[in-house]
């Protein structure tokens, strides 16, 4: 039998119940490719301890995580459903209020799940309805934030999913959300490691009371954005090697030291048990030091959404100066 790692999990606002501060990430680029290696992925993954799985309508990987949490339930590693915390994401083509409800019914069948535990929106943006992965920069329309998150309110108020979000918004657009929503945002799930940490963010959520996911903790190499300026990073190799652990290791444990949880990715079967053997040691305040001077570069900038007929003209708009 496989060691099962108990994960810490934190609580989320006012509903829903607590987050696991480390999942599952389920997205294979390109998208909707090699979906038998995720579902083998997943029920490998519950086996050794993780309870959080993220997918998103746009990964195509709703249908191969289902898939799995019902071998798994069949299999016994888990007794319910209930044991899991489950995220999808509304995708862009999707972000209108009238089409908001049939994408989370939509991803609830692919699922195979009555509720998912947290549904974000995927990004601060949207598209022509029906527009899928890649888009041109004509499909680009401006998201109606108000009429958008109304909808998201009425599929927590229905209980298609226990809590709400986003993904990809800085301070303004939090700002803005927050100005006329009844339900707050549970979560903002935005890209954080050591090379992009995202300080301005972090104080800015843990003051408005929402709880942050980072994606791309170990620098998402091998998608369309990634880099590996986080595992070739010179400051972590020296605190790895020090530590007798990898690079891997220190900044999911960075991460995870900066009180937000995180979604890390691997189908290789020892490293999904190496990145969740972060609990039991501690970076020390001068490593955390160390850690704090690297120097900043966001990886997923996310140009694609920037047009000049478009709502975001510049990077800056679409990150808020945070850049």
């Amino acid at each position: 039998m496989k060691k099962k790692v108990s994960i810490p999990e934190a609580p989320l606002g006012s509903t829903g119940k607590p987050i696991p501060l480390v999942g599952f990430g389920t997205a294979q680029f390109p998208f909707g490719a090699a979906t038998e290696v995720v579902k083998e992925s997943v029920v490998h993954a519950i086996e050794v301890g993780y309870r959080h799985f993220d997918t998103a309508a746009i990964y195509q990987s709703e249908q191969p995580l289902g898939e799995a949490i019902a071998e798994a339930l069949r299999l016994g590693p888990i007794k319910s459903r209930n044991e899991l915390f489950i995220t999808s994401k509304l995708w862009l083509g999707h972000a209108h209020r009238q089409l908001v409800l049939p994408a989370l019914q939509t991803s609830l069948k692919n699922l195979g799940l009555e509720y998912i535990d947290l549904y974000l929106i995927h990004f601060p943006g949207s598209l022509k309805p029906g527009t899928g992965f890649p888009f041109n920069k004509e499909d680009i329309v401006p998201l109606d934030y108000e009429a958008v998150w109304e909808a998201m309110e009425e599929c927590q108020n229905l209980g298609l999913t226990k809590s709400i979000g986003v993904s990809n918004f800085a301070c303004k657009k939090l700002e803005r959300l927050l100005a006329t929503a009844k339900i707050p945002p549970a979560v903002n799930q935005v890209e954080l490691n050591p090379v992009w940490q995202q300080k301005k963010l972090r104080d800015f959520c843990q003051e408005k009371g929402i709880h942050i996911t980072a994606y791309s903790p170990l620098g998402a190499k091998g998608t369309r954005w990634g880099t590996n300026r986080v595992m070739e990073c010179q400051v972590l190799k020296e605190i790895a090697n020090a530590r007798g652990k990898s690079v891997a290791q220190v900044s999911l444990r960075w991460v995870y030291q900066q009180g937000v949880s995180l979604v890390v990715k691997s189908f290789n079967k020892e490293r999904m048990k190496e990145n969740l053997d972060i609990f039991d040691w501690e970076l020390s305040a001068e490593e955390l030091q160390k850690i704090e001077q690297i120097p900043q570069y966001r990886g997923s900038r996310a140009e694609v959404h920037v047009s000049e007929d478009g709502p975001y003209k510049s990077l800056e708009d679409l990150w808020d100066g945070e850049i």
